[in-house]
């Protein structure tokens, strides 16, 4: 096949987005991959071949102007750029800013431009859990779940899911359509996942315990990064092939990691990597919410004075106590996903990866214990 596309990957930088990008420059009918994103790191050109180039632009989403003309030529584009931020460390509008306003600026440029293919990046986090903590058990992109999400980093992906569906179908001008569908990641966990970091840091500074706060009878999904990266390769190009079975459809991420209680996910991935850490015990909902109250107080009694680490917020904690999980095929069905990795092997890729950083992070400047 004629190598003649031209993708973008907004985010191409990040955890996600990096992988999205190794695994476009491996397809044999895509001459460039360029890359958008606020951390331009140059080190992603290194997936650069002898026939597929990928190029970095630093840039802003809310820089429409950059973005346009960035997306010049470009024939697909993976948005996976976002703030993923659930502990509310940023402003809510200025998350929505990048989240909603980023997007808007994504599909507008599209338009003018007469780019037909977008594949968003979206979580599902945008689904749930809502305000009234109300479980969904092994569902699929069919089931019904309303109310307002609890987290507000879920409102927003929630708000950009709308606009990817609303400008599905658009019309171009020249003559095309514009054809878009979302795909919902779950917990991604491998290589440079930093929550993974740092659950290893706060095991080995409790002599390598590993507390939790989900109750035993939760259930949520884990995904493999390059399996959900694999996922967006797939979609983008059957997107272009197959447009009338693939637009304005969303897909969960999903591989054979196993889908249940998540404490025990992350006590296996850590454990894989330095068998010394073990798991602890569950710290009951209401010792936890206590802790946040008065994190919060102590805050404001202190404010401006003391500024502290990000701690869980009570939207967090609720999501995390509840079970939300689901159960699909749809994406084997509808363009031929298989999984790249086994849940063995992304499990071992990821312990290679936690010891290859386990000297860093076993620094002299490890933090104390704490409660």
């Amino acid at each position: 096949m004629d190598r003649a596309w031209v993708y973008l990957v907004t985010g191409g930088c990040g955890f996600l987005g990096e992988k999205i990008v190794e695994l476009l420059s491996q397809q044999d009918y895509i001459k460039e991959v360029r890359v958008f994103d606020s951390v331009a790191r140059e080190e992603v050109k290194k997936f650069t071949t002898a026939t597929t180039l990928v190029t970095v632009t630093k840039g802003d989403l809310r820089d429409y102007n950059l973005l346009l003309a960035t997306m010049q030529g470009v024939d697909v584009v993976i948005h996976t750029a976002a703030v993923v931020d659930y502990r509310n460390t940023m402003p809510f509008w200025e998350m929505r800013a990048i989240n909603v306003g980023g997007t808007e600026n994504v599909l507008r440029a599209c338009c003018a431009l007469d780019i037909p293919y977008v594949v968003h990046t979206s979580s599902i986090s945008a689904v749930g859990p809502n305000t009234l903590c109300e479980p969904m058990f092994r569902g699929n992109e069919d089931t019904k779940y309303s109310g307002e999400v609890e987290l507000p980093y879920g409102k927003t992906k929630a708000m950009a899911e709308k606009l990817v569906f609303e400008a599905n179908g658009k019309k171009l001008s020249n003559g095309g359509k514009l054809t878009t569908c979302i795909i919902r990641a779950n917990t991604v966990y491998g290589e440079k996942a930093t929550f993974l970091r740092e659950l290893y840091l706060s095991a080995k500074a409790r002599n390598g315990v590993m507390n939790y706060l989900e109750p035993e009878n939760t259930e949520r999904n884990y995904t493999y990064v390059g399996n959900v990266a694999w996922m967006h390769v797939l979609a983008a190009r059957n997107l272009q092939l197959k447009p009338d079975l693939l637009a304005g459809q969303v897909y969960y991420s999903y591989d054979d990691t196993p889908t249940r209680q998540s404490f025990l996910i992350r006590h296996q991935l850590l454990s894989s990597a330095d068998p010394s850490v073990r798991l602890g015990s569950h710290i009951p909902y209401w010792k936890m919410w206590l802790m946040i109250q008065l994190h919060r107080i102590i805050k404001v009694i202190l404010y401006p004075f003391w500024k502290p680490w990000p701690f869980i917020n009570l939207p967090l904690l609720n999501t995390i106590v509840t079970t939300f999980s689901y159960e699909t095929d749809k994406a084997s069905r509808h363009f031929g996903y298989k999984p790249l990795f086994t849940w063995e092997e992304s499990k071992h890729r990821t312990a290679q990866w936690l010891k290859a950083t386990a000297e860093d992070l076993q620094s002299p400047h490890l933090p104390k214990k704490k409660n």
